[in-house]
């Protein structure tokens, strides 16, 4: 029997009418789903369908260590790991990450990227922007420029979806804000806090496992409901708004035992626990992403383990690489096999890179003078290097590339006009997506 906690009268096997209304109110982030809904066709229609996976590594990776590795350089600089070859001619990466190595035609390394902030968090992997001069309400992140320009491709399946866990330094674990456009384009969060957004009664998703007592709730729901009327009184939003609640669609998206034995084998499951005050290593979730760009999302983010190693950055590494080289690899490859790869780009990065020379600890400090970043999908230029640094790693010698051109990048690959897409914030004032900046030009 589905009903809700605190209810008396009640319609046929426990469902009253206020409390059934107090279903269509349910919302995301303090939002009923009505409302939500009315915002999103406020948005206009949906485009074809493009999406971006944003794959956020919490504490800033250190990219001499993953991508850049300078074997020439003195011992105190160089670490202890080894470049190997890729299937690119001249593409070398870590000798941890031998399946990553064997499908480097498939994604682009960027070497240079400039302007890190140096703040330890994910705002500016999420928005591209600094804090600085921020209008009324704040920059809204890429989730949420897309879903409010884009909407829902399907009403069941919410347009940005944020997989980041619970963390000690929960500003890693920021999906994204929707700034000034405002809660209705915050990210459906199906995680951590996010769980008691689907909630039916107290079916949430800790008890989504159990999914076929849920469907035969769900379904002598949906028959006393029609049989007592109460659809004809509502308006069409409260009937989207069942829809999505009362939908498989997005659980489905959710459970991985709907998945393939041999696809979710080929991702590897990681460690739940999180390590220090960053995230879980969870490399199900780039299956998740996947299920859910599919399924109608338009952007998943998500953060993976943590990358702050100030001590033992080298076996902290060891243990973290080949997970990100296993999950990383099978996204790609599944990708592909879907015929998706044109379609969804996937950004892999930090908020900055990690000082050169080891230290006392054997760790690295923070680095905001450049780090890296891995590109793929969405139809781009893939199977190159863009960028070069100096014989330490220390400072891009070639082509510095900005976080703007990045997002750049990502929203003309979703089919975004970013020099006509303007949005107004608090005061009114309309806002480009990014300000002075164009796609990279190597990957377009």
């Amino acid at each position: 029997m589905l009903r809700i906690d605190g209810s008396r009268a009640r319609f046929c096997d426990g469902v009253s009418r206020r409390n059934f209304l107090k279903i269509g109110a349910l919302g995301i982030a303090g939002l009923s789903m009505p409302q939500i809904l009315r915002a999103e066709a406020a948005a206009g229609v949906s485009n074809p369908h493009k999406a971006v996976i944003m794959i956020f590594l919490p504490g800033g990776p250190a990219h001499m260590d993953l991508f850049d590795l300078k074997p020439e350089a003195p011992s105190e600089v160089r670490g202890e790991f080894r470049p190997i070859k890729t299937n690119v001619a001249g593409m070398e990466i870590c000798e941890l990450m031998p399946m990553l190595a064997k499908r480097a035609d498939r994604y682009a390394l960027i070497r240079s990227m400039v302007n890190c902030s140096g703040d330890h968090d994910a705002f500016q992997c999420l928005t591209g922007r600094l804090k600085r001069n921020m209008p009324p309400g704040g920059w809204p992140s890429l989730g949420s420029y897309v879903a409010k320009v884009q909407g829902p491709l399907n009403k069941a399946i919410p347009p940005f979806v944020g997989l980041s866990p619970k963390m000690g330094h929960m500003e890693w674990a920021d999906a994204g804000q929707p700034g000034y456009l405002g809660i209705p384009y915050a990210p459906f969060k199906p995680s951590g806090e996010g769980k008691d957004d689907m909630v039916l009664h107290d079916v949430t998703l800790d008890r989504l496992a159990d999914r076929r007592a849920l469907l035969q709730s769900l379904d002598r729901f949906r028959r006393d409901v029609d049989s007592s009327g109460m659809m004809e009184g509502l308006d069409a939003f409260d009937q989207q708004a069942m829809g999505m609640l009362t939908s498989s669609k997005l659980a489905d998206a959710l459970d991985l035992s709907k998945e393939d034995p041999r696809v979710v084998e080929r991702y590897g499951k990681g460690s739940p626990a999180n390590r220090d005050d960053g995230g879980p290593r969870l490399t199900s979730n780039f299956l998740v992403a996947r299920r859910l760009v599919e399924a109608g999302s338009r952007c998943v983010t998500l953060a993976f383990s943590r990358w702050d190693h100030h001590g033992r950055n080298f076996p902290q590494l060891r243990e973290d690489i080949p997970l990100l080289d296993q999950g990383l690899s099978a996204l790609l490859d599944d990708l592909r096999d879907r015929g998706l790869e044109k379609d969804v780009s996937v950004i892999v990065w930090g908020e900055f890179g990690r000082s050169p020379a080891i230290n006392k600890d054997g760790g690295r400090d923070h680095w905001p003078k450049v780090s890296c970043a891995l590109m793929a999908g969405g139809g781009m230029k893939t199977g190159q290097v863009i960028g070069r640094t100096d014989r330490l790693a220390s400072e891009a010698t070639d082509r510095p590339v900005e976080f703007g051109e990045v997002f750049a990048t990502l929203y003309a690959n979703l089919g975004i006009d970013i020099a006509k897409t303007t949005l107004p914030d608090l005061s009114g004032r309309p806002q480009y997506l990014v300000d002075g900046f164009q796609p990279i030009r190597e990957l377009v």
